[in-house]
């Protein structure tokens, strides 16, 4: 998941996400408590939209980005106890 060039994108959505108001454009919604939409992930990473929400369905998939719909938006966070939970099964060799 993690050595392809795809792994590599996701990692910077991950990193991208944990501080999400740094990279965002102010909005109406506060990315710190929402969370950031795929558009604003998309035009942070320098990446099309499509490939945005691709990878972070993926990720909400694995359980460590958690969504929120709020009207017609999907917000994504991240998911700090499972991200430490997978950190850990790659620190004991899984």
């Amino acid at each position: 998941m993690l050595r392809t060039s795809a792994g590599r994108t996701r990692l910077l959505i991950l990193e991208w996400l944990r501080d999400p108001a740094a990279h965002a454009p102010r909005r109406r919604r506060d990315p710190l408590t929402h969370g950031a939409t795929a558009k604003a992930v998309a035009a942070g990473l320098g990446i099309p939209r499509r490939t945005a929400g691709t990878h972070l369905a993926l990720l909400t998939d694995l359980g460590l980005l958690r969504a929120r719909r709020i009207r017609c938006r999907t917000y994504y966070s991240r998911d700090e106890v499972r991200i430490a939970e997978v950190a850990r099964m790659f620190e004991k060799g899984w």
